[in-house]
């Protein structure tokens, strides 16, 4: 097989067989394809998409470029979690602990930040010492003891889907429904998930920016899970605005632990209670009105909080020597009326800027730069009260820059449910 065929040949918008997908796959995990090639490939999928057969073969070959864990001896009461990516979405942080602590396994195989989306490892990594590469054998005994553990894979799962991911990050084919389905449920199905309930994001500061293209993610994932016995549920939220207070990983770990201790934003709190009561309803088969009391009352009497905390002593984390920005400015509003809107696209790329993201594929990101917001849409400012804070070191960001993200009015409009829809 000749790579440039290959790549020509989907440029023209043809399909792929199984053996052409799998002869550039293999290539580039062998190194035998070089970066270049693999990026002009990857962007002639981003251009000229995949079918169904085609997307489930590459899912299938990335998921067979490792090892896939055995994960039966756990039962049925396992489920994991997948969110596509968001602004401020420290979802995971809260919702893995919470399922965890009414006695449903949850093993989570998370990635580092992808385009303008922050990652979940790169956030508990900004917890000092705090180990997110497990062993198969030190997975195993954490979700033995605490029922839950957030890793980055073993070196060994879904070599393929490494490689890749880093890629599309820094070439430009980060949005694409086929790179994203085959990625997340290769990762998912490698890491012996056998059911799955999906937060898929939608909006600006989301990689699917209508409700049409997340549901067709969100089928598409449905179908590839039918293909191998998996059950997957998807969960479609809001993405036009940050998700609760903080963007940024250091900023975004505090306020989960400040959740897990019952502060929560009003958004945060919604989407965090209907996926933990879709995942225990899933995982232990029962009503979602039993599995909503069960996660509620575990919010409640803090028995998520300390499986927080057991998470991170046994991945062998330190929150009390988080290094958060000593050097901050508020930006004031310079009107009054009521927030409509605040743009999260926008606020994330301010907060990469300052050093949280990445734009090459070897940036070092500064886990403790970032925003975190004082007043969320629907609130009523008035004209130099605190808008927003913003934690720096090197770079800073002129405070109209910042600004113009905010839509003030003097009407109040109604601010709809973060939850805007459900698949399965």
């Amino acid at each position: 097989m000749d790579t440039i065929d290959i790549i020509n040949k989907k440029r023209m918008g043809f399909s792929l067989t199984r053996e052409e997908i799998s002869y550039m796959v293999m290539g580039y995990v062998k190194e035998e394809i070089p970066d270049y090639q693999m990026s002009a490939f990857l962007m002639s999928i981003c251009t000229k998409g995949m079918n169904e057969e085609e997307t489930f073969d590459l899912t299938d070959v990335m998921l067979h470029s490792g090892e896939i864990l055995d994960t039966s001896m756990f039962g049925i009461h396992t489920v994991d979690k997948h969110s596509t990516g968001g602004v401020g979405d420290k979802t995971t942080l809260v919702v893995a602990p919470l399922v965890a602590s009414v006695g449903v396994n949850v093993i989570k195989m998370s990635g580092r930040g992808l385009g303008f989306t922050g990652g979940t490892i790169d956030k508990l990594e900004s917890i000092p010492g705090l180990r997110t590469y497990l062993t198969e054998e030190e997975l195993m005994k954490q979700i033995e003891d605490i029922h839950v553990c957030i890793a980055s894979g073993g070196k060994d799962l879904v070599i393929a889907d490494k490689k890749m991911y880093a890629l599309r990050d820094v070439t430009g084919t980060v949005e694409s429904i086929p790179l994203i389905a085959s990625s997340i449920m290769s990762k998912k199905i490698a890491a012996g998930s056998k059911k799955i309930v999906m937060d898929v994001k939608v909006g600006n500061g989301a990689l699917m920016k209508t409700k049409e293209e997340a549901e067709q993610l969100s089928k598409t994932m449905i179908q590839i899970g039918k293909k191998y016995g998996v059950q997957v549920e998807c969960v479609l939220s809001d993405m036009t605005c940050p998700l609760g207070y903080a963007i940024g990983n250091a900023l975004e770990v505090k306020e989960s632990i400040e959740a897990l201790k019952g502060n929560f934003a009003p958004d945060f709190y919604e989407l965090v209670v209907f996926l933990a009561s879709r995942m225990v309803a899933l995982g232990l088969e029962i009503s979602l009105e039993e599995a909503k009391r069960m996660v509620l009352e575990n919010l409640e009497n803090k028995k998520a909080y300390d499986v927080f905390l057991e998470l991170v002593k046994k991945q062998h984390g330190n929150i009390d020597e988080m290094d958060i920005a000593n050097t901050s400015y508020t930006v004031l509003s310079e009107e009054e009326g009521y927030i409509t809107s605040i743009d999260a696209l926008e606020l994330a790329k301010i907060s990469s800027m300052l050093g949280s993201g990445r734009e090459k594929l070897d940036d070092v990101i500064d886990y403790g730069v970032g925003l975190w917001l004082l007043k969320k849409p629907g609130d009523f400012v008035k004209k130099g009260e605190a808008l927003i804070q913003v934690y720096y070191r090197e770079k800073m960001v002129e405070k109209e820059e910042i600004l113009k993200n905010f839509i003030i009015e003097k009407e109040r409009k109604e601010i709809s449910s973060v939850v805007l829809g459900y698949l399965k």
